[in-house]
C-alpha cells in the first residue's frame, strides 16, 4: 500500500493533481481510491485529498501515521498535516505562505521558520519555490505540476506515464504549460537529491 497525502487550500489545484497521481498509480496496475476532504475550500480553506493505491485498496482514507509522500502546496498546510506522515516518509512543500483567515483578522500570527521546522522533523523534506517555477512555465496556477514533478523524481514510475497522465487530465490548451512546469518541478527536485 502507498499512502500519499495533497495539501493546500482551496483553488490551488490539489483535485487535478489527485486525479494526475490517481491515474498515474493506475497505469501501474494498482487498485486506486482518491478521496476529498475539505472545509471551506472555495473560500480558501484547508483541503486535503488522499491517493492510495496497492493491491486491493478498502478505504480511500490514509490512516494517521501511515502516509508515505505529503505533497504541499502551501508551508503552514504542510505543518499541519505534518503528524499524518509515517517516521521517514516525505514531505514535498512549496514555500509560498498563504494568510488564513484567522491571520488576515489578526486573531492569530503565522507561525515562523516553517520549512525550518518541517526540514528539522524525522522526515525526508523537499521544499521549493513551485510559484516561482510554474511562472517560469508560463503560469502561476501550474505549481501543484510542478510539486507533481517533484513528486515524480522520488518515484519509480516511467517520466512518459507522468507526461500521458498530465495530457489526459488538463485542457489541451494548458498542455504545454503544465508539461514544462512538471519538468522544471522533476529536474529542482532530482537537483537536491
Amino acid at each position: 500500500m502507498y499512502n500519499i497525502m495533497i495539501v493546500g487550500v482551496g483553488g490551488q489545484g490539489s483535485l487535478l493533481a489527485s486525479r494526475v497521481l490517481g491515474a498515474v498509480c493506475i497505469s501501474r496496475g494498482y487498485d486506486v481510491k482518491v478521496s476529498e476532504v475539505h472545509g471551506m475550500s472555495q473560500r480558501g480553506g484547508s483541503v486535503v485529498t488522499y491517493v492510495r493505491a496497492g493491491e486491493d485498496v478498502a478505504s480511500p482514507m490514509v490512516p494517521e501515521g501511515e502516509c508515505d509522500m505529503l505533497i504541499s502546496f502551501e508551508a503552514l498546510e504542510a505543518y499541519r498535516y505534518l503528524y499524518c506522515l509515517r517516521k521517514g516518509g516525505s514531505v514535498i512543500v512549496s514555500t509560498q505562505e498563504i494568510m488564513p483567515m484567522p491571520v488576515i483578522t489578526g486573531a492569530a500570527k503565522y507561525p515562523e521558520n516553517i520549512i525550518d521546522k518541517l526540514k528539522s522533523a524525522d522526515v525526508n523534506c523537499l521544499a521549493m519555490d513551485a510559484v516561482s517555477l510554474a511562472e517560469s512555465a508560463g503560469t502561476a496556477k501550474a505549481s501543484n505540476v510542478v510539486l507533481l514533478g517533484a513528486a515524480s523524481a522520488m518515484m519509480d514510475v516511467d517520466v512518459e506515464v507522468w507526461y500521458e497522465a498530465i495530457k489526459n487530465n488538463v485542457p489541451e490548451k494548458f498542455v504545454d504549460e503544465n508539461l514544462r512546469a512538471f519538468e522544471l518541478g522533476r529536474a529542482a527536485a532530482q537537483q537536491k537529491n
